[in-house]
Parts: C-alpha cells; sequence; structure tokens
C-alpha cells in the first residue's frame, strides 16, 4: 500500500505540493491525471526520495519513507519520465545492475531477467546496447527496471509517452498482472484512454492537491452528455430554444448541445420546428470529467 498524506513543498513562490493526499491499495490501479504543473511529477519524485517535502509523510508498503528511504526504495519500483538507462550498456546489463539494486542475486535475479523480458518482448535485444534500441524498446526496457523485482508500490510516470501500439499494448498488459499479483500501481498519464482500459480508478491533481479520487463511474455519474444533431439543409434547422441557446454550438456542421437530460432536449428542439436527419447522444466519459475538474478551485479531496 501506498499512503502519501499532506504533501507540500514550495519553490520559492511556487506550491508544488500543497496538501497533496493520495492512497493506493494492493491490487489497485491508480491513475493520476491532471495538467502541467499540478504536482504529479513532483510527487513521484518526493515518493522516491528524490524530494524531500517540506511537510507531510509517505508510507511504502508500512515503512515511513522520509525515515528510512533505503528501505522504502527496496519496495518501490520507478519508470519515470524521461528515460534513465544506461545507454552503453546492454539491455541485460541494465536489468542485471537494477535487480541488484532491488536485492536480487545469482539464480533469482537470472530467472527474473528472463521473466520480464518475454513478458515485456524484450527477449530478442537482451544483448544489445540501449542507445541502438527503438523508442519502443527503450520504454520497455525502463518499465522492465522497475517490475524486474515485483515490487510492492509501482510508479509508472507517462510510461507510454511516444510508444508505438505493440509497445503500448504489452506495457498495458504487464501493468494489470502487476496488479492482480497484488502491487499499489500509481500511473500518470495525459492519455485518457489507457485508464479505461486499465480499469484504473482515478486522482485528478490540480495545483498540488488531488481535487477528486474514486472510481470512474462513480466520478463521471452526473456529468453532462451531448446531444448531437444533423441536418440535411439549413432550412430544417429552425433557431434553437432559447433555454438551449447557452448550451449549443455548432462543430463541422454538426449541431452539439450540452445536456443533462437528452430525450428533454431533443423534445424541445422538435418543438421549435427542428427536423434533424441524425441524432446521436454521446455519454460523459473521461475527456470530460478531467475538464469538468481541471477548472474546477482546489479543495481538499
Amino acid at each position: 500500500m501506498l499512503i502519501a498524506e499532506g504533501l507540500a513543498k514550495r519553490y520559492g513562490d511556487c506550491r508544488a505540493l500543497d496538501g497533496f493526499d493520495l492512497v493506493v491499495r494492493p491490487g489497485e490501479i491508480a491513475g493520476l491525471v491532471g495538467h502541467n504543473g499540478a504536482g504529479k511529477t513532483t510527487f513521484v519524485e518526493v515518493v522516491t526520495g528524490l524530494v524531500k517535502p517540506d511537510a507531510g509523510r509517505v508510507r511504502i508498503a508500512g515503512v515511513n519513507a522520509l525515515r528510512d528511504p533505503r528501505a522504502a526504495r527496496k519496495l518501490l519500483g520507478v519508470a519515470p519520465q524521461e528515460l534513465a538507462l544506461y545507454n552503453t550498456a546492454t539491455v541485460r546489463d541494465n536489468l542485471r545492475l537494477f535487480g541488484s539494486l532491488a536485492g536480487l542475486r545469482g539464480g533469482g535475479l537470472q530467472a527474473a531477467i528472463g521473466a520480464v523480458a518475454e513478458e515485456l518482448r524484450l527477449t530478442d535485444v537482451l544483448g544489445q546496447r540501449v542507445g541502438l534500441l527503438s523508442g519502443g524498446q527503450r520504454r520497455r526496457t525502463q518499465a522492465a527496471t522497475a517490475m524486474l523485482a515485483c515490487p510492492a508500490v509501482l510508479l509508472l510516470d507517462e510510461p507510454t509517452a511516444g510508444a508505438d501500439p505493440e509497445t503500448r499494448a504489452a506495457l498495458l498488459a504487464a501493468v494489470r498482472r502487476r496488479a492482480n499479483a497484488g502491487a499499489a500501481v500509481v500511473y500518470t498519464t495525459h492519455y485518457l484512454p489507457e485508464l479505461a482500459e486499465l480499469g484504473a480508478t482515478l486522482a485528478v491533481a490540480r495545483c498540488g492537491q488531488v481535487i477528486a479520487r474514486g472510481s470512474q463511474d462513480s466520478l463521471i455519474s452526473g456529468l453532462p452528455g451531448e446531444l448531437r444533431l444533423r441536418f440535411d439543409d439549413a432550412g430544417a434547422r429552425a433557431p434553437i430554444p432559447a433555454g438551449l441557446a447557452d448550451r449549443a454550438r455548432t462543430v463541422e456542421d454538426e449541431l452539439r448541445i450540452t445536456t443533462a437530460n437528452p430525450p428533454a432536449d431533443l423534445a424541445a428542439v422538435l418543438a421549435a420546428g427542428c427536423t434533424p436527419t441524425s441524432v446521436d447522444v454521446r455519454k460523459p466519459d473521461l475527456d470530460d470529467l478531467y475538464r469538468a475538474l481541471a477548472t474546477e478551485t482546489p479543495h481538499a479531496a
């Protein structure tokens, strides 16, 4: 389990973290999302011990990470947003180094390297220098260093940034397996469909705080959807009723009305004399949630 409570970090006048709270339980994948500057990367740096917070506490699988960072790091696997590999060393040597730092030795280390290489489709490149790999292969190698020792807590910061579809599929499958095995996973991304595919819970960060936390369904429920109408010609489209005008917009010849009650709003449009040739109702999704929460005033989660 990962527990972060009341984390605060200032850089001059900038509050990178301002009461950041996040709990991730064993077997859970928590999708950490937010605009650039929301505090996501600073949070990862604090948990990994790269940055000391001004206030707050972090516990990793029961270990106080701020008081005993060495013990905490042995329970933690990290794939940073910026690749941190030795380009002149082979993939196998990189994995051997990171595995040794995580406490693996001898036959156990070799078995772990073989298993994670097969899982992330790296077996054929174990003997190649990292600097000669493709971008996708380097991404998988970085993820392999984090997953090698099957840590209790896994931090993945934009692990599929710039990745090809094959790399993305392999990484997501590996993340699901780690969570199914009991790891607490924090997965930061700007690509929200990945979180839906992973079945992740959500933590939305803004201005150094987590402003919303919960399952995707619970956070999306209640958000308005969108009524989309198309017309054969301009004559089929009568003036929009005044009550809907402030929620209506035109996008590529399609009239879109933000709505929490599609049947009622469609009835109002038809009663006004509009005769659409097609009607589509789009339910709210993670993008809508992100846009709604990212513009809210920060509050305690």
